[in-house]
């Protein structure tokens, strides 16, 4: 039977591209790192990994052993965790899984606020550019909370935090940006005939784009597809063509105009988890769904969102 030792060799070696390397961060010799592995795919009945001149390739064994061994890794942290809470330890570490425009927008005070009330307890961020590879990510026990587009069929506890306003961004010399009241909202068909800047494929918002331009009957043409999800609004502002965001990711002080889309486009938040969350995992939770109701002012302008009390 493969042991935790053994598995969290495997991944190391396949993280790092190199029995070497493996070796050194493991602190172990090459040797006993080579025989742990020959042992780990003895007991499993097959190669997991090819050596190559220069790294390793996993095998389809190794391929569809990899994700179960991270996972077995991931809720062995988790025991010892919460072996150190049942002792009255205030150290430990959390794991969280999210999406990447909720990791620009609504994490980053939900993690200065909870870093001032646990500065013992350490946050693991992991970011998925899609809601469904964050669902996958968070079945196959990868975090213990998941904050992102509520997730279709999911059997565990799911908390929702609310509705996300989304912006269309331009340039401040845009056609379009002279309107007096910024909140007052624009038709996405008036952007029909506009390259936009769009987001990478397999972004979650590169599809939330093309459906709602759909629903308004085109379909839109690209100026540019960013990567980064925070690259996507900064080329709106600098001309490069109109843009989708999510509000909350708009700081203060931004220089693109910000239009409200009619019809409105929102999506519901949530944060949910594989089984019954632990005192401190919900204790997370508790203080993200006070932060994620606490609209910042000039979004709240925007997207005539009232304001609502943190405490409620």
């Amino acid at each position: 039977m493969a042991t935790l030792r053994q598995l969290e060799y495997l991944v190391t070696v396949v993280d790092l591209g190199s029995f070497t390397r493996a070796a050194e961060q493991l602190h172990v010799t090459q040797p006993a790192l080579s025989h742990q592995m020959r042992a780990l795919e003895r007991g499993l009945g097959g190669p997991l990994l090819e050596r190559l001149p220069r790294g390793v390739r996993l095998t389809p064994t190794g391929r569809a052993v990899l994700p179960h061994a991270r996972a077995a890794l991931a809720e062995a942290g988790r025991l010892h965790a919460a072996a150190r809470c049942a002792a009255g330890l205030q150290g430990g570490e959390l794991e969280v899984a999210t999406v990447y425009s909720v990791s620009l927008g609504i994490l980053p005070p939900v993690l200065r606020a909870w870093r001032g009330q646990h500065p013992g307890v350490r946050i693991r961020l992991r970011e998925y550019p899609h809601a469904e590879e964050l669902r996958a990510a968070m079945a196959a026990g990868q975090a213990d909370l998941a904050v992102g587009p509520a997730p279709t069929g999911w059997e565990g506890p799911v908390r929702d935090l609310g509705v996300e306003e989304f912006v269309v961004v331009l340039p401040a010399d845009d056609p379009l940006a002279e309107v007096d009241d910024v909140a007052v909202p624009l038709a996405l068909g008036e952007l029909a005939d506009r390259a936009w800047v769009h987001y990478a494929p397999g972004n979650g918002l590169a599809d939330l784009l093309d459906q709602v331009c759909a629903r308004a009957g085109f379909q839109p043409m690209i100026a540019v597809r960013a990567e980064q999800t925070s690259a996507v609004p900064l080329l709106a502002a600098a001309g490069l063509g109109p843009a989708l965001v999510p509000a909350n990711m708009i700081a203060p002080g931004f220089d693109g105009v910000l239009r409200r889309p009619d019809p409105p486009v929102r999506r519901t938040l949530t944060a949910y988890a594989r089984h019954r969350p632990d005192p401190l995992t919900t204790a997370f939770a508790d203080l993200l769904a006070r932060q994620s109701r606490t609209v910042p002012p000039h979004i709240r302008a925007l997207a005539g969102t009232p304001e609502v009390d943190p405490r409620a």
